[in-house]
């Protein structure tokens, strides 16, 4: 009997030791995160002026910092990132929704993070998530569901000219010369990444215009091809 006593006495002893080891553990990590916290948020309030938002004049000294033009794609894959809502506008809590993914929490460290950042906004199963919110994050008035074409070419050639160059110096070029259209919707706009990936460029050869394809789509192949003839 003593000797069991005293077996249940080291295990007891033991998971005493275990237990006290992983809240040391848990506390040590709460503390790091909690200084994390604090950096991202100071780092936050040097743009925000003190109010709870970056607001644009606090997003240009950003990118002064960052030394990127603020129309440079990877501001908006920072906007991707923290799912800001509000063009030229980041909230306290997309920032700290941003940084802390990225795992950042100073200038030089953002820095050092966007060419990561770019990389993961190319993959397949984020391009697409990311040209969506493009359209989205550029829909700047209440209740807006269309972009203007000028503004459309440009964001065009911002998101996808990296990867589908011919197709999007084709579909810029007709979209600035015909008149058909004054403004571009959502479907239209992914429309656009799905020809872009899914159609032979340029011969059209795997084009069916009575799949479900956008009609300026239908319009803009026959366009190519009466130019091409």
């Amino acid at each position: 009997m003593p000797r069991t006593s005293s077996k249940k006495g080291s295990r007891n002893s033991t998971a005493s030791y275990s237990s006290s080891t992983m809240d040391l553990f848990r506390a040590a990590s709460g503390k790091i995160a909690s200084k994390e916290l604090e950096r991202i948020d100071q780092l936050f309030y040097s743009y925000a002026n003190n109010s709870d938002t970056i607001e644009p004049e606090g997003i240009e000294s950003l990118c002064s910092d960052l030394e990127v033009d603020h129309t440079d794609v990877r501001i908006l894959m920072l906007a991707w990132k923290m799912q800001a809502k509000k063009q030229g506008y980041f909230t306290r809590e997309e920032w700290r929704r941003g940084l802390k993914a990225m795992k950042v929490d100073t200038i030089s460290k953002i820095k050092k993070a966007l060419p990561e950042l770019e990389k993961e906004v190319r993959r397949p199963s984020n391009l697409v998530d990311f040209y969506s919110y493009a359209f989205r994050y550029c829909l700047t008035e209440e209740k807006q569901k269309s972009i203007d074409i000028e503004s459309i070419c440009i964001l065009l050639d911002l998101v996808l000219g990296l990867d589908f160059r011919p197709q999007v110096d084709a579909l810029v070029l007709y979209l600035k010369m015909q008149n058909d259209y004054k403004v571009i919707n959502l479907d239209q706009w992914m429309g656009f990444y799905r020809f872009c990936n899914e159609i032979s460029f340029p011969d059209f050869s795997n084009y069916d215009p009575e799949l479900a394809w956008p009609l300026v789509l239908d319009n803009f192949v026959d366009w190519m091809r009466a130019k091409e003839g």
